[in-house]
C-alpha cells in the first residue's frame, strides 16, 4: 500500500481544532504535532511582533496516511478550514513502519 505524508503549517487559534478534526474515526488516527516557527509567510498573517521578528508562531501537523485517502482527508480540511491560512505540501512516504 502507498503511503504520503501530509505537513500542515497550523496557526495557533485553530491548532486545537484541527487536532480534533484527525482524531475522528474517519480520518488517520496516527500524526504528530510540533510547535514552529514558519518563515516566509505573507504579512496579513502576522501579527504586529511576528512581523518585526520575521516568523510566525506556527504547529507544524504530520500525518501519515494511505495515498487512497488524500482526496478526502484534504477534502474535510478545506471544507473546515478554508480561509484560515492554513498551508500544507504532500511527500512520498519511501518506508514506514514500527520497531518492536
Amino acid at each position: 500500500m502507498s503511503e504520503l505524508c501530509l505537513t500542515l503549517l497550523c496557526p495557533p487559534v485553530i491548532e486545537e481544532k484541527l487536532l480534533d478534526l484527525l482524531l475522528l474515526p474517519a480520518t488517520p488516527t496516527i500524526f504528530t504535532s510540533t510547535p514552529t516557527a514558519a518563515h516566509g509567510l505573507a504579512h496579513e498573517y502576522l501579527d504586529q511582533t511576528e512581523q518585526v521578528l520575521g516568523w510566525a508562531r506556527a504547529t507544524k501537523v504530520q500525518v501519515i496516511f494511505a495515498a487512497a485517502d488524500k482526496a478526502a482527508l484534504l477534502q474535510a480540511i478545506r471544507q473546515q478550514f478554508a480561509g484560515a491560512g492554513l498551508r500544507y505540501w504532500v511527500t512520498t512516504v519511501v518506508e514506514a513502519g514500527e520497531i518492536a
